[in-house]
């Protein structure tokens, strides 16, 4: 079954289940200071996981773009991607009914479809004893989750194919220090020889495979005052939130081992075949139902194709963004540049010699995902501009590195400064007579690596929303400050970002040149009158079609015409703004203080940034 088949009986099977099935959000998060990309299905709910409404419902299903590169240097075996896409379903809670659950649903209903749609001869039809599951065995915090082991034990597994397992594995959240969090349930599949398959379960075998993953929020994680301590105490809204990887299951479903055989990935690498002279593998693929997983008899050039292909299809699905981001050396653009430069070393050490070879691997991806997601191919010939760019001035970098390197500068700093690998740097040097102390570089690495995960996850425990007061009050200002902008220099600006904190408000716009101290103050001015005016901030629930026709502005890419929320901001005078937006906002802008521009500069081409605060 290919992975489009997947895709759409997957949202198909939970529409048959009362779910709506909503837009895939963008890669790049809105109003969120803790991390650079959408990191999960889940990631752009966070919100509505926490008490908002949702236009929708409260039952969700979508594909969600996602993109993380926190283990970066992991891609090259066969299951790590930079870029995945996460299949997901969700029930959002309701506070107000007796069983926290309302209209929605909990565990049950969330393991007995999951187990319906893996197994059903109508959907994927997977093999029954391939199974395995887990559960949380419960601490001092909270029990041990009896209900899901019940379950699964009634839906036919046997108790020794289901794991009772530590918080460590079996736990979720919160996402800060405090929040809502709760057990969850995995699903395994086994990939190794069926006649093989080991009698009891525990999840240290790589050949146990986790396909899916289950994800009950019934707590709250709170600190104690005085005492410097933390309390879970179960939640009055009970969510479920659900993500299973579309490369890994794909797998699964063709019964390889290796994600990058599968179609999702075989036509770039079919490209990066040709533009090499070089084989992926020297004999075909083994399939997982006779054979080893590891495929350690096969030869060639895996590990540096997949990260070719890997880097290659993040970095053009994040160019692709409507936000119109481009490689630079801070924030998304770092991310892009760094893809992009890794694909072109990797290439290198391949022997691919022509140049500006980078767009042919983008056009492959645009061309393999353009049905499903149309910004690919709207956006192509921007995405190929930034790629010939950066190949090129990665050109001038290579060489400016090998001055460095003839002049005995250490090729750690090759490595942060120039980007080069220990690899490429060892095989300039050897070009050149020059010794190479690879222990000293792997030491240096070692600790690199370690303090980039511990910035990593430091900036994402900073909390994927912060709804504090403040923020909100700078979510409604951003509302305003874009129609400003839009009345000032003409309504071709469109947002193409913001990041949000309690202290400040950053805003990314189209618009090609820098602005005027005129142009500036007027937009101050048009912000603050409108707070002056003490403006009704009203939020409405409509199609997306009426929407469009009544001039709102958002971004509608949505295939699927789910209802959205969008927010008025007006007065007896008439609208000042109509935006989509999924909230949450204050009621009135006479809760603002004043509005101050603090600076005014270019993000990318094509794109301004403006800092601003209220007083």
């Amino acid at each position: 079954m290919k992975a489009k088949e997947i895709r759409q009986k997957y949202l198909e099977f939970f529409e048959s289940k009362g779910h709506s099935i909503i837009q895939t959000a963008s890669l790049i998060p809105e109003n969120d200071s803790s991390v650079l990309f959408t990191t999960a299905g889940m990631h752009p709910l966070v919100s509505y996981l926490m008490g908002e409404k949702h236009p929708a419902g409260n039952r969700l299903v979508n594909s969600q773009k996602c993109v993380r590169t926190g283990d970066i240097e992991e891609v090259g075996d066969t299951t790590h991607h930079t870029f995945f896409e996460m299949l997901g379903n969700w029930s959002l809670g309701d506070p107000e009914a007796p069983d926290g659950i309302g209209a929605g649903y909990f565990k049950k209903e969330s393991l007995e479809w999951s187990w319906e749609f893996l197994t059903s001869p109508k959907w994927l039809d997977l093999d029954l004893q391939r199974f395995a599951v887990s559960v949380f065995a419960g601490d001092k915090d909270a029990s041990f989750d009896e209900e899901s082991y019940q379950i699964w034990l009634d839906l036919g597994i046997s108790k020794k194919k289901i794991a009772k397992l530590p918080k460590s594995a079996n736990w979720w959240g919160p996402i800060g220090e405090t929040g809502p969090c709760g057990p969850d349930s995995e699903i395994f599949y086994w990939v190794g020889d069926i006649d093989k398959i080991p009698e009891s379960f525990n999840d240290d075998n790589d050949l146990w495979v986790e396909i899916w993953n289950n994800v009950f929020m019934e707590y709250n994680k709170s600190k104690v005052e005085k005492k410097g301590k933390y309390e879970y105490i179960k939640l009055a809204q009970k969510n479920v939130d659900t993500g299973m990887g579309l490369e890994r299951i794909t797998s699964v479903m063709q019964g390889l081992d290796d994600d990058y055989q599968t179609e999702l990935w075989q036509n770039q690498i079919s490209k990066i075949e040709e533009l090499s002279g070089k084989k992926y593998l020297e004999n075909n693929p083994k399939p997982m139902v006779t054979n080893s997983s590891k495929m350690n008899g096969q030869v060639g050039q895996k590990k540096e194709m997949r990260i070719i292909a890997d880097h290659m299809k993040t970095a053009t699905f994040i160019m692709a963004d409507e936000r119109g981001l481009t490689p630079t050396n801070t924030d998304q653009g770092y991310i892009i540049r760094r893809l992009i430069r890794r694909a072109i070393r990797y290439g290198k050490q391949l022997g691919i010699g022509k140049e500006l070879w980078t767009k042919e691997i983008a056009e492959i991806v645009i061309n393999d995902y353009k049905d499903i997601y149309p910004e690919l191919e709207k956006n192509q010939d921007f995405i190929f501009e930034q790629l010939d760019k950066e190949e090129i001035q990665f050109s001038k970098t290579l060489e400016k590195g090998l001055r460095e390197l003839e002049k005995g500068t250490d090729p750690f700093l090759l490595f942060t400064t120039y980007g080069f690998p220990i690899e490429m740097t060892q095989e300039l040097a050897k070009e050149k007579g020059i010794k190479v102390n690879t222990k000293d570089f792997e030491k240096k690495m070692k600790k690199h690596q370690e303090l980039s995960r511990t910035a990593s996850v430091g900036k994402f425990k900073g909390g994927l929303v912060d709804n504090s007061e403040q923020t909100i009050k700078l979510h409604t200002t951003a509302h305003l400050l874009l129609s400003a902008l839009r009345k000032v220099l003409g309504e071709g600006v469109q947002q193409k970002g913001s990041n949000i904190t309690p202290e400040r408000l950053r805003f990314d716009f189209s618009y090609d040149k820098k602005m005027t101290d005129e142009e500036k103050a007027e937009v101050e001015n048009l912000v603050n009158k409108a707070i002056k005016k003490d403006m009704s901030v009203i939020c409405e629930e409509i199609s997306l079609d009426e929407a469009k026709k009544a001039g709102a502005v958002g971004a509608f890419e949505s295939k699927y015409g789910e209802r959205v929320k969008v927010y008025k901001i007006a007065d007896g005078d008439g609208i000042f703004s109509y935006e989509i937006c999924g909230g949450p906002h204050i009621n009135r802008t006479g809760e603002l203080g004043k509005f101050k521009i603090t600076k005014e500069q270019s993000s990318s081409a094509g794109v301004r940034r403006i800092k601003a605060i209220i007083e």
